[in-house]
């Protein structure tokens, strides 16, 4: 009988918790109520969870994190005006799917009663300098799309949350205002422009994300927390808050000497006053939590009650504080109701220092192997989508649950401890294994559509691929050990590329045959640089030769080449000179030569000018290699900083050259022209001209870095422009869309004292960093593989910041050097590109827009050693195949192609399947004379696989249908109207884009 009641009673129980949710307010609707004419004082409790730091991230979840779910739900249960948010889905994710029913039913009418909040809603809290925009948009989109389908409307979020990040980018807000979020707050403000926001009460401000391009619908409030993300001086209430000196807790017996109510409610209120001192309205937040608080959620919420009790007691004797717990929304919407006019930013919050002589400038280039590697399995994820979708993957293909878990692991990468190489040693090793596992989960999705898109019976299947993920250090076994051997491209662009293809081969001499298995494709064989089989750090040994070729890929398709070894193999094919002195350069030449780019060389081998040979442009050109020496200091005061994973301070302002030393040989094939160069004992490079680009192909080589004289160094090039003035200022790229303009010494928004002339004039390079000369019309523009810091120091320079190897911690909390070193344990070796563009200043957007999304989504190679001919082959199978059926405007970038993971936002239609697409102007107002303008086309018939049922507009985080979301309003001078809701860009099937636009469609289609 007791089984049957307490059944009866467990029914009625959940039917009374539906009954109250579908009834319950969340949002604006469910904050608690403030006090009329008060000065009142939000009290946000929070914990601030890093996805992997100082330990991984699953040493994280289970040290603490899920501890910290566990006591916090009780507490929220017990008292309806307590509050708490949490931020990172990675970590609540795998909480929740722990747990049972009954406690997910706990935690949903939490949710939908606005008592637990999820803020910022992305799978971490990523980094601002060294995240590519699609990485970022991806993470979110992760995380948005976990909530939805779990909790609903209620668990939405509305508010960005980047409390910990190093500096922030423009980008960023721009990105946050496009997911339909009414407000940001942060923590760290570079100190300078802190100090004068506090004394100016401009801590509050609209930050315009996109002003030139995207205008008023970009614009995001934006609020400086007061203490960073902790809480007020001595009044942690942690559990390890209360071993740390000066920390205390409320005793509020007054039997016991050690009362200390007025004291803590006097030392509270007095806070409170001077942090209003620094704000425009009567509204205050209080951060109460820190980095994995709340372990022991009783123990906090007891101290907050009774200061909350306290605090607000005082009010009978005249105060004018009132606290009540809330969320940084219900702060937010407190603030939107004063109806206030706000001042505006325009620039961005790069670089930060939190003192003299710490900037915070270091990690844009720290762990560069890790931040190319995050940035090529970012690539290989965008066209892994894009196949699962073209070739229309269902369930019944178990490859598609790998899909999910690459999304996972290059969220966790985005994290601002992850791609910014400040973590730990060990945690960064873990980083890459995930990174791995996820690349290599994803390989089956990519043979799964293969099968279906490749084959031209559905009895046949398509040859096993193997995946070479060492190309960019010579190493592909299928391609080393075969005499024949096919190799399958994917372009993920929405135009025709032209790709250069590098295969690492042992011959000398092989003949490539085009998709109709007949045409022979024009190809070169050339040495690889001698100084990448001193690599003692492979997974194998590096080839002999690379063979090279130009590949024609159909947009949004594939191609496939065929490669055979042929004829009697040689020391070398071609014309090389492989000496290790310079050699006779009237003989080999110093000329290198395409159809559009030139570069001369001096006698002695190194670069001396380059030629744009359709502008007619000519200037001198000369590259170094220089090493900051790391200063090594206690950390104690600002003038004994270190140089560390976070920190760039060089000990002197002058870099140590890294002397030229040799050509190690000089190449002229028909496609490609090349020389191979040394400088010093651990630098070395190779400067290519291709015959059909218009770029400098720079290959660079670092390390290992010597530290046998005790000293950290810090590895740059310049590359000089001679004859350029660009009257201190340069350009930077953020996050990979909109430039910068940057200016020595010198902040748009804030009076600036330089303490830094080097480290304080970095700024993250995501894409590209370009000078121009207005006088003389010519633009000089170097675009990168990765993420990198970079400057211009001097006329006609461009440095940028290659490799970092360090003997002394920073003090920012790692606590360990920067000194990365191999499996063999010598200094890490780290290799990458650089393209150099010389143009006209009118043409050079034309150039390194396109160039830049090719560099980033750069064509994905799989290899196979089939042994039936190429016209065997081609009877068999499609040998070349594009995705789409109409080509899109040449302004226009396909920027996600993706089946939904569960259903979209928006209802399907029976018998369809919702898509995800975005497709983005990739050029800005002004930057090109047609390319810039604003553009209308059909999507209808765009993709060739399936046909579209219909389309809905969705936000950029793909959670909402675009016309649900109304965000807050906020006035400024430039808007007095205040009204910053997004616009439409989809009619029917017609969309129109202006510059710098992006559409994101749910498109159901009929399978």
């Amino acid at each position: 009988m007791a089984f049957y009641v307490s059944t009866f009673s467990a029914i009625v129980l959940l039917l009374f918790i539906s009954f109250q949710s579908s009834f319950s307010k969340c949002g604006y609707e469910s904050c608690n109520k403030e006090k009329p004419g008060f000065i009142n004082v939000h009290v946000v409790p929070h914990t601030h969870d890093d996805v992997g730091w100082l330990w991984t991230v699953d040493e994280y979840y289970y040290q603490w994190v899920q501890y910290i779910l566990d006591t916090v739900i009780p507490q929220l249960e017990a008292d309806p005006q307590k509050r708490f948010i949490y931020v990172e889905v990675a970590f609540f994710s795998r909480w929740y799917d722990e747990q049972h029913d009954a406690m997910r039913h706990r935690v949903k009418k939490l949710v939908d009663e606005g008592r637990l909040e999820f803020i910022l809603g992305g799978w971490s809290m990523n980094d601002e300098a060294a995240t590519h925009y699609s990485a970022i948009i991806d993470q979110h989109k992760l995380g948005f799309e976990y909530l939805r389908k779990n909790f609903g409307e209620c668990a939405r979020p509305k508010i960005g949350w980047q409390i910990d990040p190093f500096g922030h980018s423009r980008e960023q807000a721009s990105i946050f205002a496009q997911f339909g979020f009414d407000g940001l707050f942060f923590g760290r403000l570079d100190y300078q422009d802190k100090q004068q926001r506090k004394a100016n009460k401009t801590m509050e401000m609209i930050w315009r994300g996109s002003p030139k391009n995207i205008g008023k619908s970009s614009n995001l409030f934006t609020g400086v927390l007061p203490n960073m993300y902790q809480p007020p001086h001595l009044f942690c209430f942690d559990f390890f808050c209360q071993f740390q000196r000066g920390q205390t807790q409320i005793k509020d017996n007054p039997k016991l000497h050690d009362y200390n109510v007025k004291e803590m409610v006097d030392l509270f209120i007095s806070e409170m006053v001077k942090q209003a001192s620094w704000y425009s309205t009567k509204h205050l937040i209080v951060t109460m939590g820190s980095d994995f608080q709340y372990v022991d959620a009783h123990m906090f919420y007891k101290e907050l009650d009774k200061l909350i009790k306290y605090v607000n007691e005082r009010q009978n004797y005249g105060s004018n504080i009132n606290l009540l717990y809330s969320t940084p929304s219900c702060y937010l919407k407190s603030i939107n109701n004063d109806h206030m006019t706000w001042t505006t930013k325009n620039d961005d919050f790069f670089p930060y220092a939190d003192r003299p002589h710490t900037f915070w400038t270091g990690y844009f280039t720290s762990r560069p192997a890790f931040k190319y590697y995050a940035r090529y399995v970012n690539s290989f994820f965008q066209s892994v989508k894009q196949m699962d979708s073209l070739a229309m993957l269902d369930n019944s293909h178990s490859s598609r649950n790998h899909l999910h878990r690459i999304a996972e692991v290059l969220g966790v990468a985005q994290h601002h401890d992850g791609i910014s190489g400040t973590a730990k040693q060990a945690v960064d090793y873990d980083y890459s294994e995930r990174l791995t596992e996820g690349l290599n989960k994803a390989e089956t999705v990519v043979l799964d559509s293969y099968n279906t898109i490749l084959t031209k019976t559905s009895k046949t299947k398509f040859v096993n691929q193997e995946f070479c993920h060492y190309l960019n250090v010579s190493v592909c076994n299928v391609t080393q050990d075969s005499s024949q051997f096919q190799v399958t491209l994917y372009n993920s662009l929405a135009w025709p590329v032209q790709h250069i293809m590098r295969i690492p081969v042992d011959g000398s001499k092989y003949t490539v045959l085009g998709p109709d298995a007949t045409t022979v494709v024009p190809s070169d064989v050339i040495p690889v640089m001698s100084s990448i089989h001193d690599i003692s750090d492979l997974p194998d040994s590096p080839a002999k030769n690379e063979l090279v070729f130009e590949a024609s890929l159909p947009p949004i398709g594939l191609s496939t080449f065929f490669i055979t070894k042929s004829g009697k193999q040689s020391d070398s094919s071609l014309k090389f000179s492989s000496e290790k002195t310079s050699p006779d350069v009237e003989n080999i030449g110093t000329t290198f030569s395409g159809k559009m780019i030139q570069i001369d060389f001096t006698p002695d081998g190194q670069l001396k000018s380059v030629t744009n040979k359709q502008s007619g442009q000519n200037f001198p050109l000369r590259q170094n290699y220089y090493y900051y020496i790391g200063f090594k200091g206690n950390n104690k005061v600002d003038l004994l900083q270190a140089s560390g994973a976070y920190i760039f301070r060089p000990e002197e302002n002058a870099p140590t050259d890294i002397k030229f030393s040799t050509w190690n040989g000089v190449h002229k094939g028909q496609l490609v022209q090349e020389a191979h160069q040394q400088f010093g004992d651990f630098v070395s490079q190779v400067v290519r001209v291709y015959e059909n680009k218009p770029y400098v192909e720079v290959e660079w080589t670092v390390g290992p870095i010597p530290i046998d004289d005790k000293e950290g160094k810090e590895v740059v090039t310049r590359y000089n422009l001679g004859d350029i003035d660009n009257d201190d200022v340069f350009y930077t790229d953020a996050n990979g869309r909109e430039i910068l303009e940057r200016r020595l010494d010198y902040r748009p928004t804030w009076d600036f004292t330089q303490t830094e002339p080097v480290a304080g004039n970095y700024y993250p390079v995501n894409a590209l960093i370009s000078i121009k000369d207005e006088s003389k019309g010519v633009q000089f523009t170097v675009l990168t593989d990765r993420s990198q810091g970079g400057t211009s120091l001097n006329k006609g320079d461009v440095e940028i910041m290659l490799h970092r190897r360090l003997l002394a911690d920073d003090g920012k909390g790692v606590g360990e050097p920067l000194n990365e070193t191999g499996v063999s344990g010598k200094g890490l070796v780290v290799r990458g590109k650089h393209y150099l563009l010389l143009s006209p200043i009118k043409e050079a957007a034309s150039l390194y827009r396109k160039l830049a999304k090719e560099v980033f989504q750069t064509p994905q190679p799989s290899f196979s050693a089939a042994p039936f001919s190429p016209k065997i082959w081609h009877s068999i199978y499609k040998t070349s195949w594009s995705g789409l059926r109409t080509s899109l405007p040449p302004n226009v970038h396909l920027l996600s192609l993706e089946q939904f993971q569960h259903t979209g936002p928006v209802n399907s239609p029976n018998g369809s399947t919702p898509y995800l697409v975005r497709l983005e102007h990739f050029y800005e107002d002004g930057e090109d004379p047609q390319l810039s303008k604003p553009v209308t086309f059909d999507i209808q018939a765009l993709f060739k696989p399936f046909a579209l049922k219909d389309v809905h507009e969705l936000t950029l985080g793909a959670n909402i249908p675009i016309d649900q979301s109304q965000r807050l309003y906020w006035r400024t001078l430039e808007n007095p109207s205040g009204d910053v809701n997004l616009k439409r860009r989809l009619n029917g099937t017609m969309v129109s884009l202006g510059p710098m636009d992006i559409v994101t469609l749910q498109a159901n289609i009929m399978i």
